[in-house]
């Protein structure tokens, strides 16, 4: 059976020409934002403040609606940076995870979102970084 020939749309998604079972999706990312997250289990962690890396990519459904280069019309990274900002707001976390979960499910909650990718890294652990990626799936019923 020949491959289908991909072709590529103008919005720049991927069309392989077959049934059409697999939705094309946007994404839209933030990478590499560092800040200071209240964040850690152990006592030395508590009361103190560490950079924590943050790259979130979200899968979107591309919208019906012609966006016409208005910003209320697509989902705006900022939202990302605006929902992790809040949520180390909230004060200190214990897990890495939690707040990797966390973040996932608030970005989850825009009707547009189908999944997303958070990876958190811990800048002032060990040498390098250490730290998590999770990859959440809206639920479709």
């Amino acid at each position: 059976m020949p491959m289908a020939e991909e072709r590529v749309t103008r919005a720049g998604r991927v069309s392989s020409g077959g049934t059409g079972t697999d939705a094309p999706y946007d994404r839209v990312f933030v990478h590499d934002l560092v800040l200071d997250a209240e964040i850690g289990v152990y006592t030395h962690e508590k009361g103190v403040t560490q950079r924590a890396r943050f790259s979130v990519d979200i899968e979107v459904t591309p919208t019906d609606q012609a966006i016409e280069d208005q910003i209320g019309r697509v989902l705006d990274y900022d939202m990302i940076i605006d929902i992790i900002k809040g949520i180390l707001a909230e004060g200190h976390i214990n897990l890495v995870e939690t707040l990797a979960d966390e973040i996932a499910s608030r970005c989850l909650a825009h009707p547009r979102a189908a999944s997303v990718k958070v990876k958190i890294e811990k800048l002032d652990k060990e040498p390098g970084a250490v730290g998590v990626e999770i990859v959440r799936r809206r639920v479709r019923t």
